[in-house]
């Protein structure tokens, strides 16, 4: 459950961006295997983490060993375009809750 909550909120954020990549600078757009494997020959990032949103658009975080993280969204016809980069990524694990507990 964890884990849909996340992936969930992955594609909640995601969708808050898609409409800002308009007014933002120059979009960075290529083929989906070709950003996956330069994020994975440059940065060491792999995909972490994956949702799907609405039109069947994907949203993935890739994040490397040494913290670098980045997030794209490949719309439904192979177009993978970056939505923002960072660093200092670190991955949480998810809190458990006790059996019977309502929370």
């Amino acid at each position: 459950m964890d884990r849909n909550i996340f992936a969930l909120s992955l594609g909640l954020a995601g969708l808050l961006l898609i409409p800002a990549m308009g007014r933002a600078a120059p979009t960075l757009c290529s083929d989906h295997d070709a950003v996956q494997a330069e994020l994975a020959r440059q940065f060491g990032e792999q995909p972490q983490a994956m949702a799907l949103a609405q039109e069947a658009t994907e949203l993935v975080l890739s994040a490397s060993e040494t913290g670098t993280s980045t997030r794209t969204v490949t719309l439904p016809g192979g177009m993978t375009c970056l939505v923002v980069a960072g660093d200092n990524f670190e991955s949480v694990a998810p809190a458990r809750v006790a059996k019977g507990d309502p929370a």
